[in-house]
């Protein structure tokens, strides 16, 4: 967040925890993305498109100074 910019004042980007998981399951504990798709109960497909989405929106708001949101619904909201 810059420097003296309070939250309520940045623009916000809406990370979903689906996202989070996938990029933490794929890059952190170095699982493939079969196997990152077992343990979150999808198809390998939806895994390599949750982590390329959320890596672009974690970039993006570092780049323009956005404060990230995480909401905590996801997929089990959609299936």
């Amino acid at each position: 967040m810059p420097a003296d910019v309070p939250l309520r004042s940045l623009e916000r980007t809406r990370l979903n925890h689906d996202e989070l998981e996938a990029m933490y399951l794929c890059d952190s504990e170095r699982l493939t993305q079969e196997e990152a798709g077992t343990r979150m109960g999808v198809s390998r497909g939806t895994v390599q498109r949750l982590p390329t989405v959320g890596r672009k929106k974690v970039v993006d708001a570092f780049v323009t100074g956005s404060a990230v949101l995480i909401e905590m619904g996801g997929m089990d909201e959609e299936r």
